[in-house]
């Protein structure tokens, strides 16, 4: 089967492709030989899985390992790359919507995650658009762990299929 070739192939590739580059001290760019890009050759593999194989199942951790060890190489690389937290949750955010996309399922969990990423984000400039004050806010920050919490609790054991 095609299927249960695409991801081991692709992981030998890379891998491969990875010891090359470094045998013959080829650098592609500097943090070339560190582990995210083991994360983005996973990832790739897994996408590759995805698309290429035709197995949704495979574009949430594909897009997290790849989008993860693309997100640390970018941090070292563009000074314009934020390096916060909420990037990740971006990342997670951007998986669950491409597997909906392709399940079409999931796609609430990928819009939730994706405006907590961007509030996480872009926190400064959202509380300065909307004119609020930092310490009205801070007495509201304080409980936004418990609504996050008490979200995963209704998704988890309240909200019925």
């Amino acid at each position: 089967m095609k299927t249960q070739r695409m991801f081991p192939g692709i992981i030998l590739l890379g891998f491969g492709l990875y010891f090359l580059l470094q045998q013959y001290h080829l650098i592609l760019f500097e943090g070339f030989f560190n582990w995210p890009t083991v994360l983005c050759i996973i990832g790739a593999a897994f996408l590759g899985e995805a698309y290429g194989g035709k197995q949704a199942h495979a574009i949430l951790p594909g897009v997290i390992l790849f989008g993860t060890g693309l997100h640390f190489h970018l941090v070292g690389s563009l000074a314009f790359w934020p390096n916060h937290i909420g990037v990740l949750l971006l990342i997670v955010a951007i998986g669950f919507l491409l597997q909906a996309s392709k399940t079409k399922s999931s796609l609430s969990q990928g819009v939730l995650l994706l405006i907590i990423a961007i509030i996480t984000v872009y926190y400064d400039q959202l509380i300065s658009l909307f004119g609020l004050s930092e310490t009205t806010l801070a007495n509201s920050a304080s409980y936004w762990p418990f609504l996050v919490m008490g979200l995963g609790i209704y998704i988890l054991f309240i909200k019925k299929k």
